[in-house]
């Protein structure tokens, strides 16, 4: 497998749910998600390529992680799932639900809509790049030359989960940064596909993020003609983070309809 991955099972006769994080992250991003679901789901939780300890491609491509991402459902064995992605994540399981529709039984899209976006992360990247990892003696080091490219300390906590050492003590970056910042393009785009995803949809929107708008819901109709939406008011882009125990709260009452129809 190309991608990591881990699996909580449940019992084989439950349903699969599957985690997908956003860009910068790694699937511990989504363990509250995992915790709060493993009692009555398989969860499987994806490393995208380029990130956590998944493998470093030569470029990033949106499609090619969709098929990476089922493959992995077919190493594991899981017939239907239920999807699951944030961000980045929610690009890739989108595309998974369009290229391979009768494997998912529904979608769910955290704060991102099918569209091409403006470029948003040059401070970040611009941030990251400039940290100097040969130089750095602790996190604190890292925090410090991140502060200067991102004042939020929110972000800079959630990029610097993703610092560690290496075998040789040395400091480096669990996703492949130089890899993402020449995909950076192909990351925000949205490709051109043509097929419809038409079992149940939900995309769960934070009300102060401004990633899906109501200029979005053509796109969204066009591909996903069964989807639904829903606010969680208060949160903006890491809705999962800020308010957990609403964000469960959706997602199960949004599996709950499903197991009953």
């Amino acid at each position: 497998m190309k991608l990591h991955y881990e699996t909580t099972e449940n019992e084989s006769s439950a349903s699969w749910l599957v985690l997908i994080h956003g860009l910068f992250g790694s699937l511990d991003n989504l363990a509250g998600i995992k915790r709060h679901f493993s009692q009555h789901y398989n969860i499987l939780s994806i490393d995208l390529p380029d990130h956590g300890q998944s493998q470093h491609f030569e470029s990033f491509d949106l499609i090619q992680t969709a098929h990476e991402i089922d493959a992995v459902l077919k190493h594991i064995g899981a017939d239907e799932y239920h999807l699951l992605g944030h961000s980045l994540g929610g690009k890739a399981a989108m595309l998974c639900a369009l290229h391979y529709p009768d494997k998912i039984a529904s979608l769910m899209v955290a704060d991102i809509a099918p569209v091409d976006y403006p470029a948003r992360h040059d401070a970040i990247i611009n941030g990251l790049e400039a940290v100097d990892l040969a130089t750095l003696d602790n996190r604190k080091d890292a925090d410090k030359q991140l502060s200067e490219h991102v004042s939020e300390p929110g972000v800079r906590q959630f990029l610097l989960k993703s610092l560690y050492q290496n075998d040789q003590q040395q400091w480096q970056w669990r996703f492949n940064l130089a890899g993402l910042t020449a995909a950076y393009d192909e990351i925000r785009s949205w490709p051109s596909v043509k097929m419809q995803f038409t079992r149940p949809t939900l995309f769960i929107k934070g009300g102060k993020s401004d990633y899906i708008q109501t200029a979005h819901q053509d796109a969204i109709a066009a591909l996903f003609p069964a989807a639904r939406a829903h606010v969680i008011q208060g949160v903006g882009h890491w809705l999962h983070a800020e308010k957990p125990a609403a964000f469960n709260a959706v997602v199960e009452n949004f599996l709950k309809q499903q197991s009953t129809n």
